[in-house]
C-alpha cells in the first residue's frame, strides 16, 4: 500500500482571493514505512508575500512589500519555477496514492485551485486522509495541532521553530504511524511477505502438522483441583460439564 504524506505552504489562507502555494513537500510511505523517497519544490507564487504568511514560514523575503535579501536559513521565490513548471512531476510523484495531511481540507484546496488553474485534473477528495480528523476522533477534547500530538508521542519537533513543508511532512509521518498504532498496526504478515517464506522454503506444499507430543499442562494442580470445585457447584448444565 502507498501513501503520500503531504504538507504545503502557502501566501495566505484562500486561492479564491489570490493566494498561492509556495512550499510543497512530501514523503513516500510504503506499507506504512518511509521508502526514503520524497518530493520538496519551492514555487514562485507570482505576487506578494504578506507579512503575517511570512511570520508563519519564512519563505521569500524577497516578495515582502519592504522586500529584502534573505538571511540564513531563508529562501528566496522569485528564482522559483512556477507551479505550472514542476505540475507534472507533481501529480507523477503522488500518482493514485493516499494523501495523508493535517487538516486535508485546506491542502487539498489549494492543490485543486493551482491544477484547475491549469485546466489539469482534480484530486479526489476520498484520496485524502485527514490525520486532524484522526486525532480528534482518537483524543476527543485534546489538542490535536501538529506540535501538541508531537508532544502526546514523543515526537522530537526541536527543528521545527518555522513552519516548512518537508519537514511537517517529516514529522507528521512519524504522527500518522503512531495514530494507526504504530509500523505494524495490524501485526498481520502481508501477503507478500507470507508468499516470500513459502516460496523460499524447501517444500511449497508444507503445511503445519500435529506436534509429535503435546506441550504440557501450565495449570498446576491445586489449580486443576480448584477449577473442577468451581465447576462441580455450577450443576450439570456448567459447559465444561458436557
Amino acid at each position: 500500500m502507498r501513501e503520500i504524506v503531504l504538507d504545503t505552504e502557502t501566501t495566505g489562507f484562500d486561492p479564491e482571493s489570490g493566494d498561492r502555494i509556495v512550499e510543497i513537500g512530501a514523503i513516500e510511505l510504503y506499507n506504512h514505512m518511509p521508502t526514503g523517497r520524497t518530493y520538496h519544490q519551492y514555487i514562485n507564487p507570482e505576487r506578494g508575500m504578506p507579512d503575517e504568511a511570512f511570520g508563519v514560514h519564512g519563505i521569500g523575503p524577497d516578495l515582502l512589500a519592504a522586500p529584502r535579501p534573505p538571511r540564513p536559513g531563508e529562501v528566496t521565490l522569485k528564482d522559483k519555477p512556477l507551479f505550472r513548471d514542476v505540475a507534472q512531476a507533481f501529480v507523477e510523484f503522488i500518482g493514485d496514492a493516499k494523501l495523508v495531511i493535517h487538516n486535508a481540507a485546506f491542502d487539498m484546496k489549494f492543490l485543486n485551485a493551482e491544477l484547475g488553474w491549469l485546466s489539469l485534473p482534480q484530486l479526489p477528495w476520498a484520496q485524502a486522509i485527514d490525520t486532524l480528523t484522526m486525532a480528534r476522533q482518537k483524543f476527543p477534547g485534546s489538542p490535536a495541532s501538529l506540535d501538541a500530538l508531537c508532544r502526546r508521542f514523543a515526537i522530537d519537533n526541536t527543528a521545527r521553530t518555522l513552519h516548512g513543508a518537508l519537514l511537517d511532512s517529516e514529522i507528521l509521518a512519524e504522527v500518522y504511524l503512531e495514530l494507526i498504532g504504530g509500523r505494524q498496526p495490524d501485526l498481520v504478515l502481508s501477503s507478500s511477505h507470507v508468499t516470500h517464506q513459502v516460496a523460499s522454503g524447501s517444500d511449497a506444499n508444507w503445511r503445519p502438522g500435529q506436534r509429535p507430543r503435546p506441550l504440557p499442562a501450565r495449570l498446576s494442580a491445586k489449580e486443576s483441583a480448584a477449577h473442577s470445585a468451581f465447576v462441580e457447584q455450577m450443576g450439570d448444565a456448567a459447559l465444561w460439564s458436557r
